[in-house]
């Protein structure tokens, strides 16, 4: 086990994963956790709770990255309009996706490389999402609920 490394970012757990969400200030995080966890309240995704908003802890356990909400931020979300709300929250969650948002080097088809990033040497998949893209919940449920086509013409 590594030790805990802080991170701004806000994270969900989806169904046996979760997401972990990175990006600048004001790019989205809380808004698509929310969204995240709206689209399990409509069906759309089987589950979602948040595990953290705005900072969370990260640090691989076994061979996966964990991420545990920041102990003061436990079970409070950002709300815009609204300020700080409460909660249900996962206390823990093995990061199974990482989504960044506002990324420059997005693309509509990215490189398969570009699919995929590293954080303390745990390769997982990554969907880079360019500003302005709205909304991205069903974006992610399609990737949770369906497999990728084959490149090969059929």
């Amino acid at each position: 086990m590594t030790e805990a490394a802080t991170v701004h970012a806000s994270s969900v757990l989806t169904g046996a994963h979760a997401v972990l969400i990175r990006g600048p200030s004001a790019s989205g995080k809380s808004r698509l956790a929310l969204a995240l966890i709206e689209a399990a309240q409509s069906r759309l995704l089987p589950f979602a709770r948040l595990v953290g908003d705005d900072r969370v802890y990260l640090e691989v356990h076994h061979g996966r990255l964990v991420v545990r909400p920041h102990a003061s931020l436990a079970g409070l979300i950002e709300v815009r309009g609204l300020g700080i709300r409460r909660l249900a929250y996962e206390p823990v969650a093995v990061v199974g996706l990482v989504v960044d948002l506002a990324d420059e080097t997005a693309e509509r088809m990215p490189a398969s490389s570009a699919q995929q990033t590293e954080i303390s040497g745990i390769r997982l998949p990554r969907l880079a999402i360019a500003a302005g893209i709205e909304p991205l919940a069903p974006v992610l449920a399609s990737l949770a609920t369906t497999p990728a086509a084959s490149s090969k013409a059929g």
